[in-house]
């Protein structure tokens, strides 16, 4: 990408955030609670346990049968703040592999204690899992199933130190 593409891209960004990002005192509040679960497709429920649970020490907090798919499991892990990472599994289905589209997700990003994080890099690194650590706050890896998973140092509501809520 050229240059001017760049600065033409950057001249977009400023143009949009000046139409319509408001200052926080003028926002209205949102119609949410906040985020309930996001959900991803485990392949093996049990692996996903191990991974989750055992090496990230995300607590696994409810293991239900899908509502929607009889036979599928809809299992929960506790990611803080009153928030959950929701997984479900398809016997039977042929989901295929994760294919990145328009509108689907590209990763899910959570917040971890500075200590944890330092902590959570190591195990990610005795457990073989390959990674990629960015800004020093940020360390990037797959899940079993290719799902692509952020631990970020920042606190909630920031991002590389500046506030983004």
């Amino acid at each position: 990408m050229s240059g001017q593409d760049v600065g033409a891209l950057a001249e977009a960004r400023d143009r949009l955030r000046a139409a319509h990002v408001r200052p926080k005192a003028e926002r209205p509040p949102s119609s949410a609670r906040g985020l309930h679960h996001t959900a991803l497709i485990s392949s093996d429920v049990e692996r996903t346990i191990r991974f989750y649970q055992d090496l990230l020490e995300f607590p696994l907090t409810e293991l239900i049968e899908n509502r929607d798919y009889p036979g599928s499991s809809h299992f929960f892990f506790d990611i803080g703040n009153g928030n959950l990472l929701a997984f479900f599994d398809f016997p039977g289905l042929d989901v295929g592999p994760y294919a990145e589209v328009l509108g689907g997700l590209h990763h899910v990003a959570i917040s971890v204690a500075p200590d944890r994080w330092a902590a959570l890099k190591a195990k990610l690194a005795d457990a073989g899992v390959p990674h990629e650590v960015h800004s020093e706050v940020s360390v990037y890896f797959q899940d079993p199933d290719g799902a692509r998973i952020e631990l970020i140092a920042d606190e909630l509501g920031e991002m590389y130190g500046n506030v983004v809520r």
